[in-house]
């Protein structure tokens, strides 16, 4: 597994924007920029496209030393060598995937503080908690579950790794920090940002306390 990983800003992908033809080069900026964990999530893409777009993904992380996460697919997760799979709670349950993904990060969604406690119980290697405030980019994203569950998951696990996920921008990013999160889970506050370089350098200094 990864050493001193950052999860300041964890950036995610989604269908929508890598569609766009200059989604890499986003990316790589963003990384050079500051982003600490990169996950590639994808709902609608056939095998084959997410293998080859992973396999691009990896090169960058590579060149940045950030980890790639794959969501949901073990089998991409697998197939690139990525450094991490995430689950939902409709996934594949924990205990199965680390029979198979070994000692690789494995991060579980967690859409309450029930949720969150039972997969830090389990042995996954982080959470995400969410959505913290209401987003559109999760179609079927639940209610916002609020600061609150962030803060007691903190309470109850101190050392423990918790991100924020849903609707974190620079502009309250300071309330998921002040909860006790590790960082927060991004994507259309980076990828539609007129300055996707600056939000993640913002984003980096409000968790930097934590350091």
């Amino acid at each position: 597994m990864m050493k001193n990983i950052d999860y300041k800003v964890y950036l995610a992908t989604d269908d929508y924007y890598l569609d766009k033809s200059d989604i890499f080069a986003l990316i790589e900026r963003s990384l050079a920029a500051g982003v600490g964990v990169l996950q590639y999530r994808a709902k609608n893409r056939s095998g084959r496209q997410m293998l080859k777009e992973a396999e691009t993904l990896k090169v960058l992380c590579r060149k940045y030393n950030v980890p790639l996460i794959i969501n949901d697919r073990l089998d991409i997760a697998l197939a690139v060598e990525a450094d991490g799979l995430h689950l939902g709670q409709d996934d594949l349950p924990l205990a199965s995937a680390r029979a198979l993904f070994g000692d690789g990060i494995i991060g579980v969604s967690a859409t309450c503080y029930e949720e969150g406690r039972e997969a830090l119980l389990q042995g996954a290697d982080y959470v995400g908690v969410g959505p913290v405030f209401a987003t559109t980019t999760k179609k079927d994203a639940k209610p916002p579950c609020g600061l609150s569950a962030i803060a007691r998951l903190r309470a109850e696990f101190p050392a423990a790794l918790v991100v924020g996920i849903g609707g974190i921008s620079p502009a309250n990013a300071a309330q998921v920090a002040a909860a006790g999160a590790d960082g927060a889970a991004v994507i259309s506050a980076v990828f539609d940002s007129s300055d996707p370089q600056d939000t993640v350098r913002r984003l980096v200094q409000t968790f930097r306390r934590l350091d």
